[in-house]
């Protein structure tokens, strides 16, 4: 069975963007914020995932993929 998996902190660090800058554009709490970058969620929040493409000018393709 695959999985999700989510690359919001190795996006950040290829692009240099301040974790905090994110969290006060997109109105994300900084634990929240960790949690995506850790992979520790069950459930993805699209909307969270809506704001932080609108933000960082990506798509859902860089921040999650499918893994087998």
């Amino acid at each position: 069975m695959g999985y999700i998996e989510i690359k919001i902190e190795e996006y950040l660090k290829v692009n240099g963007v301040s974790k905090n800058k994110i969290c006060q554009n997109c109105g994300l709490q900084r634990t929240q914020l960790n949690n995506y970058c850790k992979n520790k969620v069950s459930r993805v929040d699209l909307n969270i995932i809506a704001r932080l493409c609108e933000y960082l000018g990506c798509s859902v393709s860089d921040l999650l993929e499918y893994k087998k």
